[in-house]
């Protein structure tokens, strides 16, 4: 069970994807200007990474691994979770056509998201169990919802904060990131 969490732990803060692999950096940069969109995009990107990785797990230990054909890895997790994010784009689109309109082009993005395609790399790397995948997985899904709400949150106030033109937008993103980085970094020796 410790090993569970240890490993919850560090995909959330220590080896978070946005700030210390600096994956998934287009939704972060594109979907963190608003907390609800944030909170939204999070929530999706978690759901796909849970999914992605029950899906990729078994296709791994079940198909690739006997048959000795684990080169084909990245190609056949592409096709899964591209299938996936289809599904859930479709899901959503029928069930909340706002949330669907406000996610835009960043919620079929989700299928090209190196963070999804690097928790199912990560997985297979690892040589996780099917619950240690899933521990990975969420980890991972959470933390980048985490650093997505807080970003969107520090986006929201630096809008009514008088900055230079030439910083509004994307440069005091930059700098913010920078700055959250550096933050995360302090959980580096937790464990």
């Amino acid at each position: 069970m410790t090993n569970l969490i240890t490993i919850f732990l560090s995909m959330a803060l220590i080896n978070n994807f946005i700030l210390v692999r600096f994956l998934g950096l287009c939704p972060f940069f594109g979907v963190s200007k608003k907390l609800s969109n944030a909170l939204s995009m999070g929530v999706a990107v978690t759901l796909v990474m849970f999914i992605a990785t029950v899906a990729t797990w078994i296709i791994n230990r079940y198909i690739l691994m006997p048959f000795e054909v684990e080169y084909m890895d990245i190609v056949i997790y592409i096709l899964v979770i591209a299938s996936l994010v289809q599904i859930v784009e479709m899901a959503i689109k029928r069930t909340n056509l706002t949330l669907y309109n406000a996610l835009g082009i960043y919620l079929p993005l989700i299928t090209t998201n190196c963070a999804v395609l690097g928790i199912t790399l990560i997985n297979a790397t690892e040589a996780y169990s099917l619950l240690e995948s899933i521990a990975c997985s969420l980890g991972g899904g959470i933390g980048f919802t985490l650093v997505l709400i807080m970003m969107s949150g520090i986006r929201e106030k630096l809008e009514l904060a008088d900055s230079p033109r030439s910083m509004k937008g994307l440069p005091v993103a930059l700098l913010t990131a920078m700055l959250l980085g550096l933050t995360f970094l302090g959980f580096g020796g937790m464990i």
